[in-house]
């Protein structure tokens, strides 16, 4: 890049630095988008194909979050599409696929005004007056329960985990799900709030997905470091351990020099008994159960075992903590320096099953909000789907508890919105009229890929949604089993009002950013630029920097 000064090119940029500018710049972004949104757009709905992934390991899957997630994406504007659907898995943990699909279709509808000669500008603030539209309208088609309401929160975990490999057993499932939630459902100046965090989900291989089970405390993939330790520990006393119960060896270039036979016995048993006082002031503390971050060495373990105390080892860190909430312990950073209030309380630790099937199980816990998810499959890619789809329908269930607001599903509030926002857009002056217009026609995509996943004519499907909605059924969608139109609330087939929102704002503030940008610098080599090389299939610039 150079200006000119008096005749003279004056050089602003690195050499080598690529620039796109105007309208190929934003075309090369949009196209990047739409891909992304391409590559997820056929995993959409009950009837959505699965997506198999292939790197270190194999995943299968058509979770829109974990495609997106696993594929490795260079593009910077593909990568905002990722970035939507990352902030709608963290905040309601559904819909990533929908506000990928429906950012891509927005960008598809710019991108014929803009061939128009239609000024960004216009389209942006177009669109930003169609979402918060869009929102108010929301209100108008919103159901509103309660978390007593047990068959509406079954229907919200059904839905969300539909399409997503537990179909088999998803009515046992939901009610683990609704059960697990309705437990650590917390409420704090009237206002109600789940963490997510208080719920421990295990995977274990074997035997069927109906023989998951939800247990009230904590369940651990662990068993005891020695058999000479107890099994079952009544009324247990918790010391949950972050540091190595060994003899700390010395850390200082230090040389030991022993002369006799006499003085490696000395120097042995003192080892032994730094190691038996570490155990004795564990148990000094009444403790009976200690989990440890990290190992146990052979001396401890036979302390530990001798002082009837049922020790587990190598505890994962996320997992130590969530059992230090749950038996209200502090963790123990130093073997020397604890006390009796560090410990924890649970009225049963237990080991169960057999040879490798071997859990401990910490349950009566003092928290009675920490329960676990044991999700039993026939193999690792079920068990592995089935998490997934928990994890969906956990943060669903959730946020109906925290908002208690619902809306019926299978394109129905999207079909809805359409029309309205096209009586709307009849209302508006000026060319922010035709970016409205184009926003009611993006929303068509959630119901048209529904149908199109299901094998059904979109047309055809399309025509009827509206028609049955001009009639006045607000609830109307589309049954991908038999192919018409029912009302979804009856059928049980509803979402998360924040699910709705959440996709709406995530795809326009998206789509309006990537309209946005009309200059894109790619630094090629140097410490100051990314790494050079093209954009391959996608059509666009390097990574880089944008303007």
């Amino acid at each position: 890049m150079a200006a000119q000064l008096g005749g003279q090119p004056i050089i602003i940029l690195r050499e080598g630095t690529e620039r796109t500018r105007g309208k190929e710049a934003r075309n090369n972004n949009i196209m990047a988008a739409k891909a992304i949104a391409a590559a997820v757009r056929t995993t959409l709905g009950p009837k959505g194909m699965d997506k198999m992934l292939v790197g270190g390991s194999i995943t299968i899957t058509n979770d829109g979050v974990t495609i997106l997630k696993e594929l490795d994406i260079e593009h910077p504007a593909a990568k905002m599409l990722v970035e939507v659907a990352k902030t709608m898995d963290d905040e309601v943990g559904d819909g990533t696929t929908t506000a990928a699909v429906l950012a891509g279709e927005l960008l598809e509808q710019a991108e014929e005004l803009l061939n128009q000669d239609v000024h960004p500008t216009n389209i942006a603030t177009g669109y930003r007056m169609a979402s918060e539209k869009a929102i108010e309208l929301l209100k108008d088609i919103t159901h509103t329960i309660t978390q007593d309401d047990e068959a509406a929160l079954l229907n919200i975990a059904q839905t969300a985990m539909t399409g997503k490999g537990a179909e088999s057993s998803k009515e046992k499932l939901a009610q683990i799900v609704v059960s697990a939630i309705r437990a650590i459902v917390d409420e704090e100046d009237g206002k109600k709030s789940v963490d997510i965090d208080n719920i421990k989900i295990e995977k274990r291989v074997g035997r069927s997905l109906d023989d998951s089970e939800l247990i009230n405390g904590i369940v651990l993939n662990k068993d005891r470091a020695q058999t000479n330790m107890p099994t079952r520990v009544k009324n247990a006393k918790l010391a949950l351990i972050t540091r190595p119960i060994e003899f700390s060896k010395m850390e200082l270039e230090a040389e030991i020099k022993i002369s006799s036979p006499g003085e490696l016995a000395e120097y042995l048993d003192r080892e032994e008994q730094i190691v038996k006082d570490i155990v004795d002031r564990i148990a000094a503390t009444g403790a009976n159960v200690v989990l440890c971050q990290l190992g146990i060495e052979d001396i401890a373990q036979y302390f530990l075992a001798k002082a009837n105390i049922l020790a587990v080892e190598r505890v994962e860190k996320k997992d130590i903590e969530k059992v230090a909430r749950a038996v209200g312990a502090n963790l123990i950073t130093s073997v020397d320096d604890f006390e009796v209030s560090d410990i924890g309380s649970a009225g049963l630790v237990e080991i169960k099953g057999k040879s490798e099937d071997k859990m401990l199980y910490i349950t009566e816990c003092s928290n009675p909000r920490a329960v676990s998810i044991l999700i039993r499959g026939g193999t690792e890619h079920v068990v592995d789907s089935t998490e997934r789809a928990l994890e969906d329908a956990l943060r669903a269930v959730g946020v109906v508890i925290e908002d208690e607001k619902l809306v019926a599903g299978a394109g129905s509030p999207e079909i809805e919105l359409s029309l309205r926002l096209n009586e709307y857009a009849s209302t508006l002056k000026g060319r922010e009229q035709l970016a409205v217009a184009k926003f009611a026609k993006a929303m068509e995509v959630i119901p048209r890929t529904l149908a199109e996943n299901a094998g059904l004519d979109p047309i055809n499907m399309l025509a009827e949604l509206r028609s049955e909605h001009e009639k006045g059924n607000k609830d109307g969608g589309l049954n991908v089993y038999s192919g018409k139109v029912e009302n979804m609330w009856e059928n049980g087939v509803i979402e998360p009002l924040r699910v709705k929102t959440q996709a709406i704002y995530s795809a326009t503030e998206a789509a309006i950013m990537i309209l946005r940008i009309d200059d894109v610098l790619a630094a090629t080599g140097g410490s100051g630029g990314a790494s050079g090389g093209g954009m391959g299939g996608m059509g666009g610039m390097p990574p880089g920097m944008m303007m």
